[in-house]
């Protein structure tokens, strides 16, 4: 017996050894898609807002840089008629300092890339002004984390929809819907049980229309969905560009042109 215990000992350091063997896993790959990260944001306090549009290709899965999409002819026509050519500053970024996103108006997206056209269309969607920052010290899920509201107005038009961007150390990303507040005052909620007397937290709003509401809306659900680094997401999430050369080589990313208001508060 003791013969026997001393062999399945070495048989399971064995085994255990064996398990520290590197695996190479070779990966399918997919013809590189376009990504287009077009955001033309307009923020109330700052008058002359240079715009950029980031352009880069999809990647293997190990794949630790992303490899931007560079050469591309980046133009945006208003409803006016008037261009607005981008142009790249750096591999892949697009930039123009000339447009001036204006209410009432709609914006057509071309991109020209490796022989094939990118297009979109958006309309200004404007936003509601941060009011103020209100304060709570006894906040988060234990009742003891710092919790900060920032206020804002929604307009009694119905169908009003926001991003709000919080920056303290990581971006946070929140999107709502004006379906209960019509028309109310109402607050967007951070809370981080980092906070602390003196910290300085940027709060953001940006007005933005139902569609992209909605594409956001799905991308957080897929990304909260768990599972393994190698699950298949449930679909591919479209957005409003499309490719009129060849449309089943479509991209991925959206077009949108966004007001946005800005507050800065300090942590008492």
């Amino acid at each position: 017996m003791r013969i026997l215990n001393k062999y399945l000992i070495i048989c399971t350091l064995f085994i255990i050894a064996g398990c520290e063997e590197v695996v190479d896993i070779d990966l399918e790959e997919s013809t590189p898609k376009l990504v287009i990260e077009a955001s033309l944001l307009k923020v109330k306090s700052i008058p002359d807002t240079p715009h950029y549009i980031i352009l880069t290709k999809t990647a293997p899965f190990f794949e630790e840089e992303i490899p931007p999409a560079t050469e591309a002819e980046v133009k945006v026509t208003d409803s006016d008629g008037q261009v607005y050519i981008f142009e790249e500053i750096d591999p892949g970024l697009y930039r123009n300092e000339v447009l001036e996103a204006e209410p009432g108006k709609s914006y057509h997206l071309q991109i020209n890339y490796l022989n094939e056209t990118y297009e979109a269309t958006s309309t200004y969607t404007p936003v509601a002004d941060l009011e103020y920052v209100e304060q709570n010290n006894e906040g988060g899920f234990n009742g003891d984390d710092i919790e900060l509201r920032a206020f804002y107005t929604d307009p009694p038009e119905i169908g009003n929809y926001y991003l709000f961007r919080f920056l303290y150390d990581e971006l946070s990303l929140q999107i709502y819907e004006d379906e209960f507040i019509n028309g109310n005052r109402s607050f967007a909620v951070f809370t981080n049980e980092d906070l602390k007397e003196g910290d300085r937290v940027s709060f953001e709003i940006q007005g933005i229309s139902r569609r992209y509401y909605e594409y956001l809306f799905i991308l957080r659900s897929q990304a909260g969905s768990g599972g393994g680094p190698f699950q298949t997401q449930p679909t591919v999430v479209r957005g409003n560009i499309v490719n009129t050369t060849n449309p089943a080589n479509f991209p991925l990313g959206f077009f949108r042109v966004s007001e946005v208001d800005r507050l800065h508060y300090t942590v008492e």
